[in-house]
């Protein structure tokens, strides 16, 4: 059995497209509404943020916590779901 989520098997399948900032691991719908308050909508803007940070883990868990009070799971889930969606397709 996979440690990874439905939701992340799904998001990391695919291209990126237009999807929600929600579709990404770990981002449920109260910390998708204040990533959006801050104009982080969609999923690309996230990975924007991600790749700027040069993918660093640590850098990208503390922008999480800080831009819109991620725990650490949801840190963790979201930063492996983007590393995986890149590893994949860039």
């Amino acid at each position: 059995m996979s440690s990874t989520s439905q939701k992340h098997r799904n998001f990391v399948a695919e291209p990126m497209g237009e999807k929600s900032v929600t579709e990404l691991s770990g981002i449920g719908d109260t910390l998708g509404k204040r990533l959006s308050d801050d104009g982080f909508d969609k999923a690309y803007v996230v990975l924007g943020q991600f790749l700027l940070l040069k993918k660093d883990e640590d850098l990208f868990k503390a922008w999480l916590k800080d831009s819109c009070g991620a725990n650490a799971k949801q840190q963790k889930d979201c930063h492996t779901c983007l590393k995986e969606w890149c590893d994949s397709f860039l």
